[in-house]
């Protein structure tokens, strides 16, 4: 069925309907900006008054193109928060206008500035999609006080922590590398500061967030499970700022001007944290030498060539430090590189070209008596793409292409002095992966609207070196020398997409969507959070690309002139060649780390509800998850399935917001989950007096389930239009609840034939005060 997808496409274009073409018609395009300062404002909506069936809206760098017969028209623009904008326009020949929205007065109703139509959940084709106003953030409260994305995305349905305090996560059962992280469309591999506790993104620098968790556009591929997909601030064009926050822990300062007023910007973030400079207060030479901190730096400039091209340049450069004197020391961070040229070929094609780098690396340093060693680890990616947009009337194509050359470092070991130890390197592995997509976006009625889309992906892993084939049992079958740049192996398949849309009326839907989804590199690790130290590796002669196939079908209704948005949908996965683990298998600085993997299958179903509130003085959202996911291996619990580790029944995250008065804004969080399937002795037994677990099942048994209490007060102690104060109080964990971590069994020490079990919690009630600035 497969193998006749494309020429199906291809059909269906040869037959779309000629009454595109049966009248004359012409476009009206432009660009959508924010009047303050100059931003290109994403998702804002292009409407014909009067005949809300015909509209648009911005792309992700606030282009837009409608196609309507000739005549004579009133377009409205809005956005969420800002002022809508009517501008009349002739349509006897192409049009080209441009709309700077300014932000919705405090003393206007937002009940009717934002109501024009804001109800892109309902008429939009897309499934399964989060957006998050950063502008929010700042109003949940969150572990140490910081603005978090990834700790936000935690409380909405379908996505699950790693573990308390955690910015890793799980969605719709899939594992944390299968989800794709971009920042300004560069890969971030590893998002995590401080073991996990703080998320490498700066908020101050984020413009906007959006989880895709089912029904994946054909433009994005390489994970399973999600694309959260982030966009940096192009920086004031205006005028000249500057935010920033002084916590108990951490500091950042973000400056943004223009360059050229109108015509080009930039914007620069930084972030660090202060934890080392207490140590070194400490009297004890056994503190005062220790180095525990990160620092983060977000850069992007824009230039406006014309009104054809516009260039950007944008970068994300971050570190973790941490160290034990000078016996032990460890750093890790990522490194990015966005170059962008946006292109206006004519008012109904649209083109991105983007040139893009990333590093992710780790080095470890050990010193002690008579060795003194550095280990390094790192992934590199060189990666090309070119998206194109088309727009006809009811109708938008997408296509493009994507390369991008993979550079993987398991692991090297050097002397940094004289030692009897010998430099040591594993084998370098690179791999080539390339993909093609497209899509069309179209109305089969006035009421069902359609995406249909394909992506075609392949994957090369190149030498040189020697290469293992292995056995089942994980002994060596065969091996081969590949020379350098020489195809070791190559994957390749069809990966198509469809979401349909079924419009009751302009506030309730029903859609449903299908994805198929292939992975070509994977994150090798045996821990249940993320560690700095897990290793990425690609497919291979053994290892054999992921691939999953998801259905979603859901019910979106929106209530009292959209304030209100509610859904529920029904999700089922299947996920084909998971990798798990052999018992004791050492993943680390492992030659043959191959041979400790095996492989087998997945599903993940479930059910999800929510309901937003996103206008008056209290908002916030409610979101359940009641879902079941599995895994099955032959060499595991008898080949029988068994629950992930991620597998949560229950699943519950309460937000809400309020406006006290214009200087006091309230805030709260509480979180609810079943506790996660771990892995206990079902008995134990005796071998030379020394007690010994005995295991039956995987994953039989679980944590105690999860709650917690978070709350936050926001006081505004000075705000004019130049100048901003406020006061962050937040609260994490306010009843002080210990939720297990993880769970222990020891001998009694008080009766040492009987076993103990020992549970560790991580936080109780953690307290927390941060200053915000703005001038």
């Amino acid at each position: 069925m497969i193998s006749s997808l494309p020429r199906a496409f291809f059909l269906f274009f040869l037959l779309s309907p000629a009454v595109f073409f049966a009248q004359e018609r012409f476009t009206v395009s432009g660009i959508v900006k924010d009047a303050r300062n100059g931003e290109l404002m994403i998702g804002a909506s292009i409407l014909v008054k009067d005949q809300p069936s015909l509209g648009t809206v911005s792309n992700d760098y606030g282009f837009f193109s409608l196609t309507l017969p000739s005549g004579r028209y009133v377009i409205t623009i809005s956005s969420l928060g800002y002022q809508s904008q009517d501008q009349s326009v002739v349509l006897d020949k192409n049009r080209t206008l441009s709309a700077a929205l300014t932000e919705a007065s405090t003393s206007i109703q937002e009940v009717v500035v934002q109501g024009e139509k804001a109800n892109r959940n309902i008429v939009g084709t897309e499934t399964s999609v989060n957006r998050l106003e950063v502008k929010d953030l700042k109003n949940i409260p969150v572990l140490f006080g910081e603005k978090d994305i990834l700790k936000t995305i935690q409380l909405l349905p379908g996505v699950k922590s790693a573990g308390e305090g955690n910015a890793g996560f799980y969605v719709r059962g899939g594992g944390i590398d299968q989800n794709l992280i971009l920042l300004d469309e560069a890969t971030v591999y590893n998002a995590s500061h401080l073991l996990g506790f703080f998320s490498v993104f700066n908020s101050d620098a984020i413009k906007e967030v959006n989880l895709i968790k089912g029904g994946m556009p054909a433009q994005y591929g390489g994970r399973l499970s999600s694309v959260l997909d982030i966009k940096m601030n192009d920086g004031n064009n205006q005028n000249y700022t500057a935010t920033g926050g002084l916590g108990l822990i951490s500091s950042r300062l973000t400056v943004e001007g223009p360059i050229e007023k109108d015509k080009s910007s930039f914007v620069v973030s930084g972030r660090r944290t202060y934890a080392d400079l207490f140590l070194k207060l400490s009297k004890d030479s056994a503190i005062n030498k220790n180095t525990l901190y990160f620092y983060d730096l977000n850069a992007k400039a824009n230039y406006t060539l014309n009104d054809k091209n516009r260039f950007y340049l944008s970068g994300y450069f971050g570190r973790d430090v941490l160290g034990f004197g000078t016996a032990f020391g460890i750093d890790w961070g990522n490194t990015t590189a966005t170059l962008r040229w946006n292109h206006v070929f004519n008012n109904q094609f649209f083109s991105n070209t983007s040139l893009i780098y990333n590093d992710y690396k780790y080095n470890i340093n050990i010193s002690q008596t008579g060795i003194a060693l550095n280990i390094h680890s790192a992934i590199r990616d060189y990666n090309l793409k070119e998206d194109m947009e088309y727009y006809l009337h009811n109708q938008t194509l997408r296509f493009g292409v994507n390369s991008v050359y993979h550079n993987f470092v398991p692991g090297t070991v050097s002397r940094v002095t004289d030692s009897i130890t010998k430099d040591t390197s594993l084998l370098r592995k690179y791999g080539w992966e390339n993909a093609v997509y497209f899509s069309d976006e179209f109305s089969i009625s006035k009421r069902l609207k359609a995406n249909i889309g394909l992506r075609y992906s392949i994957f090369s892993l190149l030498g040189g070196g020697e290469f293992y084939t292995y056995n089942k049992d994980g002994s060596v079958l065969d091996s081969a020398f590949y020379g350098a740049g020489n195809i070791v192996k190559t994957y390749s398949g069809f990966e198509p997409r469809l979401a349909l849309n079924y419009v009751i009326d302009a506030a309730d839907a029903v859609k449903f969507s299908y994805a198929r989804t292939r992975q070509y590199i994977f994150l090798l690790s045996n821990t249940t959070s993320t560690s700095p130290t897990d290793l990425w590796v690609p497919v291979s002669n053994n290892i054999k690309p992921q691939q999953a196939d998801q259905y979603d079908i859901g019910y979106y209704k929106n209530l009292k002139d959209n304030i209100y948005e509610a859904s529920v949908e029904i999700y089922y996965k299947t996920l084909d060649n998971q990798i798990d683990y052999r018992n004791g298998a050492q993943l680390r600085f492992n030659q043959n780390v191959e041979s400790e993997l095996i492989y087998g299958s997945g599903k993940s179903y479930g059910v999800e509800f929510f309901v937003k509130k996103r206008k008056g003085r209290l908002n916030g959202w409610v979101g359940y998850t009641l879902s079941r996911t599995e895994r099955q291996f032959d060499e595991v619990n008898g080949g029988k399935p068994f629950p992930a580790r991620q597998d949560e029944t229950h699943d519950l995250s309460i937000v809400g917001i309020y406006d006290l008065s214009k200087k006091w804004n309230f805030s709260a969080t509480f979180v609810y989950n079943t506790g996660n399937a771990v892995t206990f002795p079902s008995g134990r037994y005796l071998i030379d007096n020394h007690a010994v677990g005995y295991y039956t099942e995987r994953n039989g048994y679980r944590l105690p389930p999860y709650h917690r209490l978070d709350i936050g007060f926001n006081y505004t102690a000075m705000k004019t239009a130049k100048r901003e104060s406020t006061w962050n109080f937040s609260v994490y964990n306010a009843y002080n609840h210990k939720n297990a971590y993880t769970i222990t069994f020891r001998p009694n020490p008080d009766n040492p034939i009987q076993t103990q079990a020992v549970e560790t919690s991580l936080f109780g009630i953690i307290p927390s005060v941060t200053w915000n600035f703005k001038f």
